[in-house]
């Protein structure tokens, strides 16, 4: 009678060893998953951001000089214009003095 107990006993201990594991890993992945989520939509912001960020430049350029800006250089240097070079790539075509400039912004690859 007394290795019945026993034997029932053991997988009590199992289960109070493996079950806060599982338990930790899985709470653990969904944590992982929600800040990479909110990671990626901030890239995603930002990107957004700094392509409305040059837009408005070229306009204010536009409306101030009574033509587009010649390049990206020229709207950092005079209208304050600043971003992280290292994380993103900005395409920047003029095609003429009145005619609104190409311009293509994309994330570096991580």
């Amino acid at each position: 009678m007394r290795r019945n107990r026993l034997k029932k006993e053991k997988p009590n201990i199992a289960f109070a060893v493996v079950f806060p594991l599982v338990t930790f890993v899985v709470i653990f992945a969904m944590f992982y998953y929600g800040i990479t989520q909110l990671s990626e939509a901030s890239d995603r912001q930002q990107l957004e951001g700094l392509q409305t960020t040059i837009e408005r430049d070229i306009v204010h350029c536009y409306a101030s000089e009574g033509e587009y800006p010649p390049s990206l250089e020229y709207l950092e240097e005079n209208y304050g214009l600043t971003y992280d070079h290292s994380k993103y790539f900005v395409d920047y075509q003029p095609v003429g003095t009145n005619i609104l400039p190409d311009v293509t912004v994309m994330e570096v690859s991580k």
